[in-house]
């Protein structure tokens, strides 16, 4: 089944609380930014441009109150609740192709909705109040180092961001939460530690062979659609472009990402923009976890396989 945009509206998609669906997202919440603004984004630099909804993002600092007041802080509710590791997600109110395909061997396309008239934040109190409180699992002596294409299952927990960026409704944001650094000094060469630390890392699969990613240069042009966040060339925080050498071992430390999302996300069914923030942009410290933007291709692009 899909979403029918043109039946939605304000009389039949009531606003509520707590994490919105994609109907509240659709209608309430309107995409700021096109797939291609988005990946210039990311191509930038400065992943600091990568915003969310203002009304959205108001929505959700009064819902973190509540967490927190919960469970002390969001990191809390994050390790005590939200992040089941190993196990699929089955709490979120978004869904992506990837869960039905998983769970019937096929790809269509997900409705979306609440359940039983009942306000996502009150899904979240009921089950939050069933559970006992539990810390972050202890590390066995057997974890990996780091994260890597094959870190088992019982690291890592894949879900949708119940809280997503201003992306337009076919993009999928998914978050791969790691309970193993994703970011290691071992992975780091010293050449290009500072400059990782300041800007993340950032990469890009299944792009099609006739669309690469937006150069950086083309940023300026986006700009408009970052004006109500008061955003400009000179307010960026971003290293220069290094040298070649320097270039591929920014881009090495980032391998394992790639590879995991290539993986997850077939190349031939998918388009992504894949991203870890650095330190001064992590919502969550301490807990490791990667942003994929993701587009699932039409059946004509399937068909051509170009990428």
């Amino acid at each position: 089944m899909t979403i029918d945009m043109n039946s939605l509206s304000p009389h039949n998609v009531p606003l509520g609380t707590g994490p919105p669906t994609k109907e509240e997202l659709i209608v309430h919440y309107p995409a700021k930014f096109t797939w291609r603004q988005m990946k210039t984004f990311v191509n930038s630099g400065d992943l600091g441009l990568l915003k969310r909804d203002k009304r959205l993002q108001e929505r959700y600092d009064l819902w973190a109150v509540e967490r927190v007041k919960e469970h002390g802080s969001i990191t809390n509710y994050l390790i005590n609740y939200r992040l089941r590791w190993g196990q699929p997600d089955t709490i979120s109110l978004l869904k992506s192709i990837l869960d039905d395909q998983e769970q019937a061997g096929t790809s269509i396309s997900i409705k979306y909705s609440n359940t039983n008239g009942v306000s996502s934040a009150r899904q979240q109190d009921v089950l939050t109040d069933s559970l006992p409180a539990k810390g972050l699992p202890s590390m066995p002596s057997t974890a990996p180092e780091y994260f890597t294409v094959d870190t088992p299952k019982e690291y890592i927990f894949i879900a949708q961001n119940d809280w997503p960026y201003s992306v337009p409704p076919e993009i999928e944001h998914s978050l791969i939460w790691s309970r193993v650094p994703i970011i290691h000094p071992s992975m780091i060469p010293p050449a290009v530690s500072a400059r990782i630390h300041q800007d993340g890392l950032w990469g890009f699969t299944g792009v099609p062979a006739d669309s690469p990613p937006p150069s950086p240069s083309t940023l300026p042009e986006c700009l408009p659609a970052l004006k109500e966040w008061g955003v400009t060339l000179d307010k960026m925080v971003k290293s220069e472009k290094g040298t070649e050498e320097e270039e591929e071992m920014v881009k090495g430390a980032g391998k394992y990402v790639h590879e995991f999302v290539k993986r997850r996300w077939i190349e031939k069914e998918w388009e992504t923009a894949w991203f870890v923030n650095p330190p001064r942009l992590q919502s969550v410290p301490g807990l490791a976890h990667i942003h994929v933007f993701a587009r699932h291709k039409s059946p004509e692009e399937i068909a051509q396989g170009e990428y």
